[in-house]
C-alpha cells in the first residue's frame, strides 16, 4: 500500500512512537513551546491526529527566561501495564523528567526526575520487570536501571556503547526483540551527516555487537535528495507482526536550507537473514513509498477556519514560553481571541503576547481578520512569520507618530528593518501572508477589497542553517507594546491556514 511522506509535515523532530492494541502513540519534540511534547494518535501510521499535550502545566514545563531551542528536547513514549510513560529532557531546568498518564489525551502527572548525563533518554521495560534508562553522555550511551515509582537508581549509570566512529552519538533506544537486546541510536549530529546505527547483546549491559551494514538509515550520500538528515528514529511493530520505524527529517527549500522544520517520515522495516533490521529501501526513504500497512484509516479534516468561538484553544495552538495569564482571553469577547499587547517584543527570550501553530506547508496561506485602535506610538499588533527572536517577519497594524499604519518588518540577525508600510484608516484588517518553498508574500485588505501585496520575504532567513537552531517557522497573531503595555486589546476575529 502506498503513502506519502512525510507523515507528519512541519516542525516535528524526534519522534517515538508505541502501541497499544490497535491504536498507535507518537510524540515529538517541542522545545521553548508551550504546551509541551505534542501527543498524536493514528490506527495506520499514516494519518495522524493530535490529541493532547505531555506537559500542559507549568509546573511539568517551567519554560521562563529559556532561549530558543532549549527547553523540550527528544521525547520517548512508551506503554506498560496499562500506563503510558513519556520521558524527556528540560535543557538546562533540571535534565531528564519523565510523566505518565492512564489516558494519553488527559493531564499527565508531575514529573519525575533522573539525576543522569546527557540528553535524549529513553525506557525499556523489561520481562522480568527491571525498567532499563538510556541517554546520551561523554563518549556514548549511558544506562542505569531506575525504580520507576521513585526514578531513583537501582544500579549506577554506566557507559554501554561508543557507537560506531560517527559524531554526536545519542537518541538511543534499548529493545528486547526475542532473545536479544538491540541498542538503536542517531550519530552525525542532527544535520546533513545524520544516520541511524544499531547493535545488539545478549544483556542489556553488553557488549554490544554493531551491525556489519551501518548505517541503516541515512541520506548523508544522497545529495540533491528532496529529503535530508534522516535519523533520530524508533520502531514499532504493528497488530500484523510487521515492523516500522518512524525518523526524523529535513526538506530544504532553497540554497540548501530548510526552514519548517525537522519532520516526521515512516518507513517499513524488514529483517535480514541475519536478524538485522533493513530500514526502508536499504537505508533510504522517499517521498512516496509503499509496505504492508494496517487499515487505512483517516480522521475528519481539519477545518481551514478556527472562529476562536470555543472556550479553549484547538491543539494546533502553542505559546512562546509559559504565558502571562493576563496576556490573552477567549471570553473577553466571545468569537474572538483577544492579546492584550504587553512590553515585551518578539526579540525578547520572554513571552510575549503570542499565539501560534507550526508551518506544516512549504507553500500554504495564512489570513486573519484584526481590530486593534490604539493611539499609543509604538504599540502593535498582527501576524508573524517566526523562526526565533532573531528572525523573523511580520506584517502588522502599527501607531506611528499618533498614526495608523501597516507594516512589514524584516528582522534577521542584528538588523532590524520595516520594508514596507501604508498608512490606513480606522476599522478592521485582513492580514494575509502566502508562503512558498523560497519566499513569503505580506498583503492586507480592507472592508471587502481585494489584497493588496505589500513585501516580499525569503524563506532562507528563516532557515536553520541561516537563523541556527532546532525548530521550524510558527505563523502566530502577536500584540506589543514594545517597552509598554498597550492600551487596547488586539482583537483576532478568525485565523485561516492551509496548504496550497
Amino acid at each position: 500500500m502506498k503513502y506519502a511522506n512525510p507523515v507528519i509535515p512541519g516542525f516535528h523532530p524526534d519522534p517515538s512512537l508505541c502501541r497499544v492494541g490497535e491504536d498507535f502513540y507518537l510524540v515529538t519534540s517541542s522545545f521553548e513551546y508551550f504546551p509541551g511534547v505534542p501527543v498524536y494518535h493514528s490506527r495506520d501510521l499514516v494519518h495522524w491526529r493530535a490529541i493532547g499535550h505531555c506537559l500542559s502545566r507549568p509546573t511539568q514545563l517551567p519554560l521562563t527566561g529559556v532561549a530558543a531551542s532549549k527547553g523540550i528536547w527528544a521525547p520517548t513514549i512508551r506503554h506498560h501495564d496499562g500506563r503510558f510513560y513519556m520521558v524527556t529532557t528540560n535543557m538546562p531546568d533540571k535534565g531528564h523528567l519523565y510523566v505518565h498518564a492512564d489516558d494519553p489525551a488527559g493531564e499527565w502527572s508531575e514529573p519525575i526526575h533522573v539525576d543522569q548525563c546527557g540528553i535524549d533518554p529513553s525506557l525499556l521495560f523489561d520481562e522480568d520487570g527491571s525498567v532499563y534508562f538510556s541517554s546520551n553522555g561523554p563518549g556514548g550511551i549511558w544506562q542505569s536501571r531506575i525504580d520507576i515509582a521513585t526514578g531513583q537508581y537501582l544500579d549506577k549509570p554506566r557507559r554501554i556503547w561508543a557507537g560506531t566512529g560517527g559524531s554526536h552519538p545519542e537518541a538511543p533506544h534499548l529493545y528486547r526483540i526475542g532473545e536479544a537486546y538491540y541498542l538503536m541510536i542517531a550519530e552525525g549530529g542532527t544535520e546533513y551527516g545524520h544516520m541511524e546505527t544499531i547493535a545488539r547483546a545478549d544483556n542489556p549491559w553488553g557488549p554490544f555487537e554493531p551491525c556489519p551494514r551501518n548505517p541503516i538509515l541515512s541520506h548523508r550520500d544522497r545529495g540533491g535528495h528532496p529529503i535530508q538528515a534522516t535519523g533520530h528514529a524508533d520502531l514499532v511493530q504493528d497488530a500484523a507482526g510487521n515492523w516500522w520505524a518512524v525518523c526524523l527529517g529535513i526538506r530544504p527549500s532553497s540554497h540548501r536550507a530548510h526552514h519548517i522544520g525537522r519532520e516526521t517520515f515512516l518507513a517499513p522495516v524488514t529483517w535480514d537473514a541475519e536478524g538485522w533490521p533493513v530500514i526502508g529501501n536499504d537505508g533510504t526513504i522517499e517521498l512516496e513509498m509503499a509496505g504492508p500497512l494496517p487499515p487505512a484509516h483517516r480522521w475528519p479534516a481539519e477545518p481551514t477556519r478556527d472562529e476562536f468561538d470555543g472556550p479553549r484553544l484547538g491543539l494546533a495552538w502553542n505559546f512562546l514560553r509559559n504565558p502571562y495569564a493576563d496576556d490573552w482571553s477567549l471570553t473577553e469577547r466571545p468569537g474572538w481571541l483577544r492579546l492584550k499587547g504587553s512590553a515585551v517584543t518578539l526579540d525578547d527570550v520572554d513571552s510575549p503576547a503570542f499565539v501560534g501553530r507550526r508551518q506544516q506547508h512549504r507553500a500554504c496561506r495564512a489570513a486573519t481578520l484584526l481590530e486593534f485602535d490604539t493611539d499609543q506610538d509604538d504599540s502593535e499588533a498582527g501576524l508573524t512569520a517566526y523562526m526565533n527572536d532573531r528572525h523573523h517577519y511580520e506584517i502588522a497594524v502599527a501607531c506611528r507618530q499618533g498614526r495608523r499604519e501597516l507594516i512589514v518588518r524584516r528582522t534577521i540577525g542584528r538588523l532590524s528593518a520595516v520594508v514596507a508600510r501604508r498608512a490606513i484608516g480606522g476599522g478592521p484588517v485582513r492580514l494575509e501572508l502566502q508562503a512558498e518553498p523560497a519566499e513569503y508574500r505580506f498583503g492586507f485588505a480592507l472592508g471587502d477589497g481585494p489584497t493588496e501585496w505589500l513585501a516580499v520575504g525569503e524563506t532562507r532567513y528563516l532557515a536553520s542553517e541561516v537563523a541556527g537552531g532546532f525548530t521550524g517557522v510558527y505563523l502566530a497573531l502577536y500584540a506589543t507594546g514594545h517597552g509598554r503595555p498597550c492600551p487596547a486589546p488586539a482583537d483576532f476575529d478568525w485565523f485561516d491556514y492551509e496548504g496550497t
